[in-house]
């Protein structure tokens, strides 16, 4: 199954270049994402720092700071495919780590209860299509073993598929998928 996967994964990367998606408003899943989850104060959200042409979660961030929230964003830890999930507000120092991707250099690490994951593609029951490291899932296996979290997939339209994604015994089903059209609960 892991060839499929790769296979496509190459093909979703390759439609996310192209794909012209400059007539979504990504503002419009911050209003989305508060109201659907309603997150209470003590609640940590993580997202993530885009790279290329993810869709950018930092609005959300942004306005969860705004509200007083406690934020988070992901660090690679040495040595393991769970991530660490470093405290975040406007005056972290962010550089370029694993992947090339912006981390939190300083801070606490705190254990979050919502994660705002990256995907390429995702179906209609909740999975997702991610790069191929298993970060990830091996993350959010982690954080469901200790409590309950809620593991907010986040993109385009344009990144759903019609067809149900091939899914392996290591994958996590997520808990709602938004968009700037909308958010779809997951959860059983």
């Amino acid at each position: 199954m892991s060839e499929q996967k790769r296979t496509m994964r190459e093909q979703a990367r390759e439609h996310r270049k192209f794909a012209d998606n400059r007539h979504e408003d990504i503002e419009a899943a911050t209003p989305l994402f508060f109201d659907a989850l309603n997150p209470a104060m003590d609640k940590v959200i993580a997202a993530y720092w885009p790279k290329e042409r993810e869709f950018d979660p930092t609005h959300i961030l942004e306005h969860a700071l705004s509200k007083g929230h406690t934020c988070a964003l992901p660090k690679v830890a040495q040595d393991s495919k769970v991530l660490e999930f470093i405290q975040y507000d406007e005056k972290t120092r962010l550089e370029k780590g694993a992947f090339g991707i912006l981390e939190p250099q300083d801070g606490a690490v705190i254990s979050p209860d919502i994660i705002i994951v990256p995907l390429l593609a995702y179906d209609r029951k909740g999975y997702r299509l991610g790069q191929g490291g298993g970060y990830y899932d091996a993350t959010l296996a982690h954080y469901r073993s200790q409590k309950e979290i809620d593991a907010v997939g986040i993109g385009y339209a344009s990144q759903a598929v019609l067809f149900t994604l091939p899914v392996e015994d290591h994958d996590q089903k997520l808990d709602w998928v938004l968009t700037p059209q909308g958010i779809t609960r997951h959860k059983d």
